[in-house]
């Protein structure tokens, strides 16, 4: 199926890999006369941009383009994991999530997203305005604009949820799942107990494992 289908929606999702914090996905409405604006604000793969950076073409993107945003904060990941047991399962129902909820806004012909899984697991997860278009899953899909500005907006909420989360806690959390994180797990387990874990993390990485051995 070619890509070059306009409108379209792109999907994307961050915090996927991140022990702490949420896993946000977005989706963007692209038209084809939208692109040049945004290129022109700095539209690519959010991986490859500062997050201060990431805050602000976020905020110019929300002006531009039809969006939404679903955050699955850490203990309602952890429940929806524990029925689940599958994270690819458990994208495929988000990212259905946000297309129906962008189609809702605006009708579109065609969704892409990032390929992170079989093609039906977000396929099965699509109710009646999903199942009307054409689904496209792509290897490095923020190769592709809509994608791009989608990963973008979730990166942003990401950001600014984790923020939120240093904020109530009165810790900081670092991204990611490196040795940093296990010991900001332990610090934070030896602070306001193992309890209260379960609403700042994803249980099910290996980390968890490392911070309570």
């Amino acid at each position: 199926m070619p890509e070059n289908i306009w409108p379209i929606i792109g999907v994307d999702e961050s915090g996927k890999g991140d022990f702490f914090g949420p896993l946000v996905i977005a989706g963007a409405f692209v038209e084809e006369n939208q692109l040049p604006r945004l290129a022109e604000i700095g539209v690519r793969d959010s991986k490859k941009i500062a997050d201060n950076r990431i805050l602000v073409i976020a905020a110019q993107i929300k002006k531009i383009c039809v969006y939404d945003v679903v955050v699955i904060s850490p203990d309602r990941y952890n429940q929806l994991y524990r029925k689940i047991k599958n994270l690819n399962k458990l994208l495929g129902w988000g990212h259905a999530k946000v297309i129906e909820n962008v189609l809702t806004k605006k009708p579109a012909p065609a969704a892409i997203s990032d390929k992170f899984g079989k093609d039906h697991f977000i396929i099965d997860n699509l109710q009646k305005l999903g199942r009307e278009i054409n689904l496209m899953q792509k290897v490095r899909g923020e190769s592709h604009p809509a994608v791009a500005a989608a990963s973008i907006l979730a990166r942003a909420e990401f950001i600014y949820r984790m923020k939120s989360m240093s904020d109530a806690f009165g810790m900081t959390f670092p991204k990611g799942a490196a040795a940093q994180v296990d010991n900001a797990g332990r610090n934070f387990v030896g602070i306001k107990g193992e309890p209260e874990l379960e609403k700042v993390a994803k249980l099910h990485f290996k980390n968890y494992q490392k911070i309570m051995s």
